[in-house]
């Protein structure tokens, strides 16, 4: 997403969508200024999409500008004219004043009166002898360079009044380059909007959106935005109204779904709305804020709209409407309608599934499951049933099946609430300490209850844990690849008196694992603040740059730990970036002694088994597997259980794939999260024992891409297309994968779908525009285009 608004701010066509889309690439930025800063302490500047030069860059339209007539009193000798204001004179030449409208070059120098006097009276129009006296200077030099701010505010209106558009535009842009802070943007904007100034506008704009979501909560921020009208928003921002409203009301939406201010930036979006799909969009989100307020009449209309418009998931809402109003059946029979004439998905047979029951709803939660395994309703509506008939071992293995691909919050605190009831006391605070390390400020029990309160409250019922305790658990779990039991650990580490930076990092390498990136980076830039060392924060700055793609400056950062002290840590992190800035093979050489370095460093068993591993790794790649096994047997002494993965790599590399299985079998046994055991074991046995294991790959973790693939091939090869096109759109309607998509395509132009493989080639550019294979494959295949 952010790359595609990246690229949308690249290439705006206006100044207007430069602005919007800058502001929101900056909020989807929040909190990532330290990666700007670490880059700056490296020498290197981040992208920026902070305020543009609009005065510069924004240019006005003065094609309609006065050209000056011929002169009708052209034997005229007043070469002055005197403009009086009150009591005071101001001296102007004549046909420099005259040459700034065409109303005053008719006053001047046409058939009225003025034109044979030598004083005018200009008294009633709203301008003071000091302004008057900046206008004529202007008339002569063009600048309004020394005018104060007051007495530009009096041009302006005179400007327009009088036609004067070379003025109007000089003052427009002196204004706006005066515009600093949201205060000034505030008085200015409406006489902006009053005088038709698009400059003046366009800098209070940017000034608002950059100051986002903070802004948002001055109520004269909001109220010029609402109260805009068409013509206000074409000033104000030109033909970027959608794309703003847009970015307002998510952002409204985020701070509070059911605020009036969100209802209105929604209704501003429905009205900037111009094509199909602009409408249907903004149909159906300010219907969703309507149903939300209880606003029914109104969620109907704004549904019925999106529908016509072409936006199916708004039938749910119409069904939801349905239901409120006691209309049962007719809503299951919305659903069933649109089930019957689209191609059906996940979220249709869920939707349908709440206005049934028994068989019905069971099959509807079934299908739903079938169609989108990442839906967490039917898992967590079936381990509530199992419950209720106090069936509690399957209401648990319902649970963590979801629980073993997507750490969801709402998952886990239902198998919290199941551990409660059962008085399993250790277990339940495992998992409401796993919640409180994704969100601190979570509420449970629909709200009502803070997470730390009920943390609080079960604890009493458990054991304390010494410090030695909580390693000798954390060993535990960590061996037996438990990730969520681990966080759990951490987090209880975390109330002692332990280093906190070490903890922080360690539970940041859990996040990531449980593909919990944005947690991860908050843990990790916790770590950086914890640090109780200057060689230890630069490691862990070290981290966060590499964590975030700048390899070359997390190596950077390595080197300097380095030379302040050789620690485990910053050798292993030099190891890593390496490996992964340098294109040049004969780089492993150093890869391995600094590994082997990091490994003669002081260090506990979890980060040697991993360093090991890795080591292991760069040895096998090397073809070194003497080495490579001795390095993996070194680190499942010490308990690193997934240097079996590794272990079983070398077995197969020496033609003995028997071991191999056997290896990948001993890691299944012992880790709680398996899955990618069972994917490599595959590899490693014939193709029906290789099938039985993708299968189990795929009731463990749906969101894995390669069984997928793999099974889609073997029906390939087996002629049988049709069947292993619908293989990859299995996973595609709920994982957009690029090399999912790449195969669907490749698939389509082999039986001659052309379209079907354009649609999915362009679909993987949009994933990734600058993957070379898909750009050439789409390349090909449009050449062939009818």
């Amino acid at each position: 997403m952010r790359r595609s608004l990246r690229s949308a701010w690249q290439k705006s066509s206006t100044v207007h969508e430069k602005i919007v889309f800058g502001a929101w690439l900056k909020y989807e930025k929040q909190g990532e200024e330290l990666i700007s800063d670490l880059l700056a302490s490296c020498g290197k500047c981040a992208e920026e999409f902070g305020p543009i030069d609009v005065v510069s860059q924004l240019y006005a339209d003065l094609s309609s500008n006065f050209n000056e007539p011929a002169l009708v009193n052209a034997d005229c000798n007043l070469r002055n004219v005197i403009f009086k204001i009150g009591d005071e004179k101001i001296v102007c030449e004549r046909k420099k004043i005259a040459s700034l409208s065409a109303p005053f070059h008719a006053m001047l120098h046409g058939c009225f009166s003025e034109s044979f006097c030598e004083n005018i009276d200009f008294s009633e129009n709203n301008i003071s002898p000091l302004g008057f006296r900046a206008i004529s200077e202007f008339s002569v030099t063009g600048s309004l360079n020394k005018v104060s701010p007051n007495v530009l505010l009096e041009i302006l209106p005179f400007a327009n009044k009088f036609c004067c558009e070379r003025l109007k535009d000089a003052c427009d842009r002196k204004l706006a380059s005066l515009v600093s802070s949201v205060e000034d943007a505030v008085e200015l904007m409406e006489f902006a909007l009053q005088e038709n100034s698009p400059i003046l506008a366009a800098s209070c704009l940017q000034v608002f959106l950059q100051e986002l979501p903070a802004c948002l909560n001055d109520d004269r921020v909001v109220e010029i935005f609402i109260n805009a009208d068409k013509q206000k928003r074409m000033i104000m921002v030109g033909a970027a109204s959608f794309s703003l409203y847009c970015l307002l009301s998510e952002v409204s939406m985020n701070l509070d779904p059911q605020s009036n201010k969100t209802a209105c930036f929604l209704e501003r979006l429905v009205e900037s709305a111009e094509t199909n799909r602009q409408k249907l969009l903004a149909f159906h989100q300010l219907g969703c804020v309507r149903l939300l307020r209880k606003e029914y009449d109104e969620a109907e209309c704004l549904f019925e709209a999106a529908l016509n418009a072409g936006h199916i998931y708004s039938v749910s809402g119409l069904a939801r409407l349905g239901y409120i109003r006691g209309h049962r059946l007719w809503a299951y029979d919305k659903l069933s309608s649109v089930i019957s004439s689209t191609t059906p998905l996940g979220w249709m047979y869920q939707e349908r599934s709440l206005y049934c029951e028994g068989n019905k709803k069971c099959e509807d939660l079934e299908k739903a499951t079938e169609l989108d395994p990442t839906l967490t309703y039917p898992y967590m509506y079936r381990a509530a049933s199992f419950m209720r008939r106090h069936n509690v071992q399957a209401a648990l293995a319902e649970i963590n099946r979801v629980l073993g691909f997507k750490l969801a919050l709402e998952c886990l605190e239902l198998r919290f609430c199941f551990y409660l009831g059962l008085e399993d006391y250790r277990a339940a605070l495992c998992d409401v300490q796993a919640i409180l390390t994704l969100s601190p400020d979570y509420r449970m029990f629909e709200g009502r209850v803070a997470a730390y309160q009920l943390r609080t409250l079960v604890r009493e019922h458990v054991g304390n844990w010494t410090t030695a305790d909580c390693w000798m658990q954390l060993y535990e779990r960590w061996s037996s690849v438990d990730d969520i039991g681990s966080l759990s650990v951490i987090y209880q580490m975390l109330e002692s008196d332990a280093p906190k930076g070490v903890l922080y990092f360690r539970q940041s390498l859990l996040l990531l694992r449980l593909n919990c990136p944005e947690a991860a980076m908050k843990s990790l830039q916790l770590a950086r603040q914890h640090a109780s060392t200057e060689h230890e924060r630069l490691v862990y700055e070290g981290w966060i740059l590499y964590d975030t793609g700048h390899c070359e400056e997390g190596l950077r950062k390595a080197e300097e730990s380095i030379k302040i002290n050789r620690s485990f840590e910053a050798f292993f992190l030099k190891a890593y970036a390496l490996a992964d800035s340098s294109q040049d093979p004969s780089c492993s050489v150093s890869v391995v002694s600094l590994l082997e370095d990091a490994l003669k460093c002081p260090s506990d068993r979890l980060r040697k088994g991993q360093a090991l591993n890795n080591l292991g790794s760069v040895y096998v790649d090397s073809g070194k597997l003497d080495l490579a096994a001795d390095c993996y047997i070194n680190a499942l002494k010490i308990r690193h259980t997934r240097a079996h993965q590794g272990l079983a790599r070398v077995h197969f590399l020496r033609n003995d794939k028997a071991a191999a299985y056997e290896e990948m079998t001993k890691l299944i046994e012992k880790a709680r999260n398996n899955a990618s055991a069972y994917e490599k074991r595959s590899e490693y046995c014939d193709r029906e024992l290789a099938k039985a294991d993708l299968e189990m790959v795929t009731k463990l973790d749906p969101l894995r891409v390669y069984p997928y693939k793999y099974r889609a091939a073997v029906l390939m090869d087996n002629r049988k297309e049709k069947e292993a096109i619908a293989e990859l759109s299995r996973a595609i309607a709920f994982k957009a994968n690029l090399h999912l998509l790449h195969l669907r395509a490749a698939f389509y132009e082999h039986i001659g779908d052309v379209l079907g493989a354009l649609r999915d080639c362009r679909a993987a550019l949009s994933v990734d525009p600058n993957h070379q294979e898909m750009l050439e494959f789409h390349s090909r295949v449009n050449s062939h285009e009818p």
